[in-house]
């Protein structure tokens, strides 16, 4: 019997051992998904299927209208479910996407049902759940147990039905975004231009809607099989019932099909998508989805998430856990893939071209927020990653004339300000990223440093030395950002030896130096004639000037140069006043801008423009400063609840924060492919890099309660600049903290 047990208990090892270390168990796809009584947390994000950068997010909607907030569709305040659709945005300030809405319903539905389109259901917290690529909800009225999963293209559904009851899937091809108050203003943010849906079998359906909203004119295709044959169906375009017919166009399509009971209660459908055209979703789901066996696609995504996920081990409590495990899979829902399974994909001129065997490309690039500190985190821990990401941008560039600014479905949006995948460019550059072109990446920085566009006129910025908010709006940022961005061209341009660039571009990056009134120690508009513009209030939004933010929390926008920053106060001395105050004023003037929250004093970690700021002490000779703002953020504005961001995720932008400040580095000058030091989280983090090697970081002495740190040596060599390069990392080693006492 000895040797039975301990045969046994052999077998089961390795199986308790993958268990222990399976890092999925730490994602809470809920974190981020609600907003507090104030509305101060919230992230935006969604609960649903997904696989890492999937074309497919599938995923409930609890909004009968999708607004601005949240814009991913899904609210855990909410109490109603009005249908489950294939594409979402994570964590944005602006909504699109939500395409190819199903819904089951245990009853038959009538054409004055269809038209109305009201097939809200309710449902409890208590009986939905999530983990990486499933999701689960019980439907209150019609008793379906929905379950979802996903491959990266094709969306997979298990619908559970009442025994003996209708079974019947509401299709809606007419659900969308719609703008702000929409419950009021019904004004949408998208348009149909054209749909289909089209019965090819009893087991099939394909159609296509053109749409255009944020980005313009989309294409999506589907294909739905279902594991049961379609005994009746109805089609129809608006109130326009199109009889018997298996076929409808227009533009407010929407479908009824019903199921024989009889067959059993359970229900799978499968939805493949293409933003091509419809021989790609038949391709995309020949190739992703054979298999009728739900569990073996939970299974599969289940794995590839933990494959991801593993890239990282720490030694933390399960909440520190969870929070940091939740923000790496936020990372890597996005960018999303592009590209059918054959290559096709379509360009931003609207051909349709072909990626080499093997290859994808990739949209969604969320650039103003993801430049800071995502695109870091992809380059250092998913390099191969972030050499795509690189080689898409370069591609985008090819037929638009210049890099990215908001990429969407294949798409510019063109939403804020500044060119951001050139400090992405750069930091691959600068680290020798493998797998990049380096002359085509130069080349589309430089193209898109001086070819002039919307909010980039070249001509007057180099005519004036800033933006004139007399002839460009938004002034001062804009400024403030194409001078890091010129830094970056820079230090690029220097490492490649093009030295006239080089030349021209420092120049450029100083620029932000015109623009800072010594008087008022902010930075301010000016007009063409080099006039101040009066009215100025340095804590007020509404201020033309800036960018979702004040002047406070644009002070501090100088990563390129933080000595110069320092030297405009007349040294350490009078900088550190200002930066103390920063952090310590909670005035303010007017409405707060929506975007703003997760404050200490002026500085918003709920926004993009201030996360870098808490790390400007160590330039300043008071790293302990930084150690202690950097806790501070972590521990009040991070959380293992559904309410767990203090702003939108911004496409992994807040999650790239908290994982780099709970390694205990970060990327201050994005685009240096450097890191400035603070302080780390876990007692033990372990990076095991793409190139085989591991980078372990340790803390000696670390307690909740210790912060500070009193030295740092990488591979037991101090380090005493607070710096560390990415170089340093890849070759592996140690980085050891010791921690004050």
């Amino acid at each position: 019997m000895r040797y039975i047990t301990l045969f046994f208990a052999a077998l089961m090892l390795p199986l308790m051992l993958n268990a222990q270390n399976d890092h999925t168990k730490y994602v809470n796809p809920f974190i981020g998904t609600q907003t507090d009584e104030t509305g101060a947390l919230s992230g935006s994000t969604f609960p649903g299927a997904t696989m890492p950068q999937g074309m497919v997010q599938l995923s409930p909607e609890t909004e009968q209208m999708v607004t601005w907030d949240p814009c991913s569709g899904y609210d855990y305040n909410k109490d109603v479910i009005y249908g489950f659709t294939h594409t979402h945005l994570s964590g944005t300030g602006c909504t699109d996407l939500i395409d190819v809405s199903l819904m089951p319903v245990s009853r038959k539905v009538t054409p004055e049902e269809l038209q109305k389109a009201d097939f809200g259901q309710h449902y409890s917290h208590e009986k939905e759940s999530a983990r990486p690529g499933y999701y689960q909800v019980l439907l209150q009225e019609s008793g379906v147990n929905v379950e979802l999963s996903a491959t990266v293209r094709t969306g997979i559904h298990q619908y559970t039905f009442p025994e003996g009851q209708p079974q019947t899937i509401i299709l809606d091809l007419d659900r969308g975004t719609f703008r702000g108050e929409a419950y009021y203003s019904k004004r949408r943010t998208y348009d149909v231009i054209q749909a289909q849906i089209r019965i090819v079998n009893d087991h099939t359906i394909e159609g296509y809607r053109v749409i255009t909203g944020w980005a313009k004119l989309r294409k999506v295709y589907f294909r739905a099989e279902f594991s049961k044959p379609i005994a009746e169906h109805i089609l129809m375009n608006g109130s326009l019932n199109v009889g018997n017919s298996d076929v409808v166009n227009g533009r407010t399509l929407r479908a009824a099909l019903s199921f024989k009971a009889e067959k059993g209660n359970e229900l799978t459908v499968k939805v493949s998508i293409s933003p091509v055209d419809g021989d790609g979703a038949r391709k995309n789901m020949q190739a992703e989805a054979k298999s009728w066996k739900f569990d073996e696609y939970v299974q599969a995504a289940h794995d590839v998430w933990q494959k991801e996920l593993s890239r990282i081990d720490v030694e933390g409590t399960d909440e520190q856990k969870t929070i940091f495990y939740t923000g790496l899979y936020h990372l890597l829902i996005q960018p999303n893939t592009m590209s059918d399974v054959d290559g096709r994909y379509m360009t931003t001129n609207f051909e349709i071209k072909q990626m080499p065997k093997g290859q994808t490309y990739h949209s969604t690039f969320s650039l103003w927020d993801t430049f800071r500190a995502a695109h870091p985190l992809y380059m250092l821990v998913y390099p191969e990653l972030a050499a795509q990401f690189v080689r898409d941008m370069v591609l985008h560039h090819q037929t638009y004339g210049y890099l990215p600014i908001w990429d969407l479905w294949g798409q510019d949006n063109y939403c804020m300000i500044g060119n951001h995948a050139i400090p992405v460019l750069a930091d691959a550059i600068m680290a020798e990223l493998p797998g990049i072109d380096v002359d085509e990446a130069f080349d589309a920085m430089f193209e898109s440093s001086t070819r002039s566009h919307f909010n980039s006129p070249f001509e007057i910025w180099e005519q004036y030395g800033y933006m004139p908010q007399t002839l460009q709006n938004t002034s001062v940022s804009i400024t403030l950002e194409q001078c890091f961005d010129d830094a970056c061209m820079a230090a690029v341009s220097k490492k490649l030896n093009e030295m006239s660039a080089y030349e021209r571009f420092s120049r450029r990056s100083m620029f932000y130096k015109n623009l800072f009134d010594p008087e008022t120690g902010f930075f301010r508009p000016k007009d063409e004639n080099g006039n101040w513009i009066e009215g100025f209030d340095p804590l007020s939004y509404e201020q033309p000037c800036f960018v979702e933010g004040n002047a406070w929390q644009y002070m501090w926008f100088v990563p390129h140069d933080p000595q110069g920053l320092i030297d405009l106060f007349g040294g350490k001395e009078g900088f550190l006043k200002k930066l103390d105050e920063n952090f310590s004023l909670t005035a303010t003037s007017g409405e707060v801008n929506g975007n703003a929250s997760g404050f200490i004093g002026q500085y918003a970690h709920g926004n993009e423009p201030s996360h870098h700021t808490v790390y400007l002490y160590n330039f300043a000779g008071k790293p302990e400063r930084t150690q202690e703002l950097v806790e501070q953020v972590r521990s009040q504005f991070y959380h293992a609840t559904p309410c767990g961001y203090a702003g939108n995720d911004d496409c992994g932008q807040m999650s790239a924060w908290y994982i780099f400040s709970a390694l205990g580095f970060y990327p201050f000058h994005a685009g240096s492919a450097e890191y400035t030091i603070g302080t780390p989280l876990f007692t033990k983090a372990t990076l095991h890099l793409e190139n085989g090697k591991d980078f372990v970081i340790t803390a000696k002495n670390k307690t909740p309660g210790r912060i500070h740190v009193k030295s740092v040596k990488l591979n037991g060599q101090p380090i005493n600049d607070w710096k560390l390069t990415n170089e340093q990392i890849m070759e592996g080693g140690v980085l050891e903290f010791m921690m004050a006492k």
